[in-house]
């Protein structure tokens, strides 16, 4: 994770960007840079079906038309909600040395000293609160909130609604289900899965899953 002040990682509203990804939450992502004022230059997936078809309006080209096109572009954002999916297409990218960009919906808030790591994306109405420091190629979705002095690792989706309080620490890969509510100065550990809806009252370690209120030990299925 790499700590950057909020001045120094908006992405140039003249940059070109890439989205890889023609799904659902593409279309969000897409959205999102056109109203940050970005430029898009194509989409990305490695859907047969999909390539060469326009998605919102964009060409779809595969990872060897990325590769050949790569002069197009100055930046992208990888649009998969799937953490694990994500996380694997980033480093893919970042092998072949494309830039990521920090996209940040104009109708999100973003507090003082706050830090944000690349590839990230900040949807509309989501608050992220003074000194949070969020790691890579994460996901702060619709109307979450992130509040002050929490910190988040990487490759992590914070889903809509979700409210950290102060002081939460959050673990790489972690998913945050739609809803739930995260107590002051808690730790969530990597890989944890908090099911939707979930008040969580304790830590929780590491690939647990727990869901309820307060939140309980889910077993998961096999």
């Amino acid at each position: 994770m790499k700590d950057q002040e909020m001045n120094e990682i908006r992405t140039d509203v003249e940059d070109r960007w890439f989205v890889f990804g023609a799904s659902g939450h593409g279309k969000v992502v897409v959205d999102a840079i056109e109203r940050m004022g970005g430029m898009i230059a194509f989409v990305v997936d490695d859907d047969p079906i999909k390539i060469g078809q326009l998605f919102f309006g964009y060409e779809v080209v595969s990872r060897d038309g990325l590769l050949s096109r790569r002069a197009e572009i100055d930046c992208g954002v990888v649009a998969v909600g799937q953490n694990s999916i994500r996380t694997r297409i980033a480093g893919w990218l970042e092998e072949h040395d494309f830039a990521f960009g920090v996209l940040v919906h104009p109708g999100a808030m973003i507090g003082r000293g706050v830090s944000i790591g690349k590839g990230t994306v900040v949807f509309a109405a989501a608050v992220v609160n003074s000194d949070a420091c969020i790691g890579e190629h994460n996901i702060i979705n619709t109307a979450s909130s992130v509040d002050h002095d929490c910190v988040l690792g990487d490759g992590i989706h914070i889903a809509p609604g979700v409210r950290l309080c102060g002081g939460v620490s959050v673990g790489d890969h972690a998913l945050l289900g739609v809803g739930s509510v995260i107590l002051p100065g808690l730790s969530i550990g990597a890989g944890a899965l908090i099911a939707a809806g979930a008040v969580v009252n304790r830590d929780v370690a590491p690939t647990v899953w727990v869901g309820g209120v307060p939140a309980q030990a889910l077993e998961r299925s096999k």
